[in-house]
């Protein structure tokens, strides 16, 4: 009978159902390491963990009585340390595994037999290294923990409050407890892996985006400039809206907001340069090209996962809130907010801005233009957003 009397099969339950709603794995294993303290009763607990950036290992949890708990982060070990060895090299796996642990007090048991002192792979050696190392990490137990064969941990278990000792029981639920852990850190590399990559493609895509909206503008010359104040006018009015309590925006939005202003153009670059600087009125046909660019900068950007906000802002910039707009005739809250804001934004940089076929007009006769323009061309909030933009000298 174990002296704490504990249920371990239900704790493992209930460490494993912990691992699968806590995502940070150091958040975890603090709580594990100060629950093995507490409810089995020993001075001290802590976790080596695995340093894939290092490619070492780093006492990184430690818990404990005062006077035994070591600083985190103060002990890194390379992979040629006794405790790291004994636990990664295939050929001394036979002396723990039927334990799932290295004990101190089995280590001079070990050093008597007659299999260990014949050796001839410094097993002896790697042993009383290893029996010099647990009093400086205040552990009488380390139970090593894998994913696929690859040590990602060490649980360090100190000396009972009672005196006594591990037994079998204790270590088989360690061992198993450190599989989990295991596991929980594994999932959670990969994800910080998976993380670091999709900023990196979307810091690259960003990039991207910005060489083609140059692109776009070295094309159509008498734009110049065009898309970048229509990003800095977009956002300006997201901002605005959100300040405003106007509009609820969800995760992700505004960087979402400014690739697609950045882009909103981009199917231009499928539009004949004849017709993109005509200075005269385009003809039926030819405007039926012009707005088609709604849809091509749709299409260039269909491949893209996880970009479909982006690419709504950019095939229906062009709708109206009356539904006599392109490519679709969507009307009122069917078009989406990310295209009603850009919407805004491009017709008040076109209205303001000089063409060789006309004059820009003065920022307050574009505003007052616009606002009669509301529930027609435009969706209200935006257009409000716009008009305290400029109140505010803002614009």
């Amino acid at each position: 009978m174990l002296d704490t009397k504990i249920d371990y099969k239900r704790e493992l339950e209930s460490a494993s159902k912990g691992m699968i709603l806590i995502h940070d794995p150091r958040l975890l294993i603090k709580l594990i390491v100060r629950s093995l303290v507490q409810k089995v009763h020993i001075q001290h607990a802590g976790m080596i963990l695995y340093d894939p950036d290092k490619d070492s290992y780093v006492l990184s949890i430690s818990r404990g009585d005062i006077g035994e708990r070591i600083p985190e982060g103060l002990i890194r070990f390379n992979k040629t340390n006794p405790l790291v060895r004994l636990f990664i090299q295939k050929e001394y796996k036979y002396i723990f595994e039927h334990r799932n642990a290295i004990v101190a007090e089995d280590i001079n048991k070990l050093l008597w037999k007659e299999s260990v002192i014949s050796n001839g792979n410094g097993i002896k050696q790697l042993l009383h290294n290893v029996s010099e190392q647990l009093p400086k990490l205040n552990a009488v137990a380390c139970v090593p923990a894998y994913h696929q064969h690859m040590l990602l941990a060490i649980l360090l278990l100190g000396e009972k409050r009672n005196g006594g000792s591990f037994d079998q029981e204790e270590l088989d639920f360690f061992s198993a407890l450190a599989s989990d852990v295991a596991m929980a850190i594994r999932n959670a590399q990969l994800f910080e892996y998976l993380k670091r990559e999709a900023e990196r493609n979307r810091n690259l895509f960003i990039q991207t985006t910005i060489a083609l909206g140059s692109a776009i503008e070295a094309k159509d010359t008498y734009t110049h400039g065009h898309t970048e104040r229509v990003t800095k006018y977009a956002l300006a009015i997201g901002r605005q809206m959100e300040a405003s309590h106007a509009y609820n925006f969800p995760y992700k939005f505004f960087e979402n907001l400014y690739i697609a202003s950045l882009l909103h153009d981009i199917g231009k670059i499928g539009v004949s340069e004849i017709i993109l600087s005509k200075k005269d009125k385009l003809t039926l046909e030819e405007y039926d090209i012009m707005k088609s660019h709604t849809t091509r900068g749709a299409e260039i950007l269909a491949p893209l996962t996880g970009f479909e906000e982006v690419i709504s802002g950019v095939r229906y910039h062009h709708e109206r809130y009356d539904g006599k707009g392109y490519p679709e005739q969507l009307k009122g809250e069917d078009i989406p907010m990310i295209a009603a804001i850009i919407s805004v934004a491009d017709t008040f940089d076109a209205m303001t801005t000089d063409r060789p076929y006309r004059k820009g007009l003065s920022k307050d006769k574009a505003i007052v233009e616009i606002q009669e323009c509301i529930n027609k061309q435009f969706h209200r909030k935006p257009v409000e957003a716009l008009v305290k933009l400029f109140n505010k000298g803002e614009l």
